[in-house]
């Protein structure tokens, strides 16, 4: 099954599918069948880091799998461990290894650990991978505008994705304006909240007036707010049933759903505080 929703064109040109398959926790053979089954049902975006240590089994299901790799894109990346030059350059390349040998299609630098304060290195090593053929795409995940900043204004490059936590409870309108305006494609991760929107009177409510799954109105909400979300699955029928997205939500249904997120409600919030200004990851 093929998602209804057309594809983001990052700020480097590269198409990119609407919506992505989390592989968190996908680990073993059960994780490779997964990832397998993802890929068969219409996912064209993995989504991994070398943290989740599953970069292999991306590897093998994307050897298994009847789709052509040139139809898929993976992203992953870079632990604050190894965010100094040259261990970040060794990084992206052994990553690249454990998933077959391409070039990488997206890399993202997975938190900017401001108190160790090598993030700009890091992105310096990044874009020098881009440059030697070892990634096609590079990006960021948790930065926050003065991170975003930061890296801009040494380098002169702006990342293409900045990969967040949004979800219902957590909508982070001000960070998403700033990189919209910059051109960067905001990503989603848990973009379901965990699943706690899915129970969400708000969220059932407009599932039952449309028919659909409460995951499938929170993903469209993704999507018309301008992210591209990226579920994790296990379930084949889960994973078939996220890229089934051809519903419209109306204008007052987004506003309903964003109004989940606003300070003051009860849920407002990150899911576990992970704040990009003190988590080091």
């Amino acid at each position: 099954m093929r998602t209804a929703l057309p594809p983001f064109t990052l700020n480097d040109g590269v198409e990119y599918p609407a919506i992505g398959l989390g592989t968190f926790g996908m680990r073993g053979s059960e994780g490779v069948d997964a990832i397998t089954a993802g890929l068969e049902a219409g996912y064209r975006l993995l989504d991994t880091s070398s943290g989740y240590r599953n970069e292999p089994e991306v590897g093998e299901a994307l050897r298994r799998t009847t789709v052509p790799r040139s139809q898929v894109r993976v992203t992953t990346k870079l632990l604050g461990p190894d965010h100094p030059y040259e261990r970040a350059r060794r990084s992206i390349r052994a990553s690249r290894e454990r998933l077959g040998g391409d070039p990488i299609d997206l890399y993202l630098i997975h938190w900017p650990n401001p108190r160790q304060n090598r993030f700009v290195e890091a992105w310096r090593a990044v874009i020098d991978a881009r440059e030697a053929g070892d990634v096609v795409s590079i990006g960021v995940s948790n930065f926050e505008r003065p991170h975003l900043e930061a890296i801009i204004d040494a380098t002169g490059v702006v990342p293409a994705v900045d990969q967040v936590e949004i979800h219902p409870y957590f909508v982070s309108e001000p960070l998403r304006a700033f990189t919209a305006g910059l051109g960067i494609v905001t990503e989603s991760w848990s973009p379901l909240g965990l699943g706690r929107a899915l129970h969400d009177p708000v969220v059932t409510s407009v599932a039952a007036e449309h028919g659909v799954t409460a995951a499938q109105v929170v993903l469209r909400w993704h999507h018309q707010i301008g992210c591209l979300p990226v579920p994790r699955s296990s379930d084949p029928r889960r994973q078939a049933a996220n890229l089934d997205l051809a519903l419209v939500l109306s204008e007052e249904e987004v506003e309903r759903i964003s109004a989940l997120g606003r300070p003051g409600s009860p849920r407002y919030g990150r899911l576990w505080g992970g704040d990009p200004a003190t988590e080091e990851r």
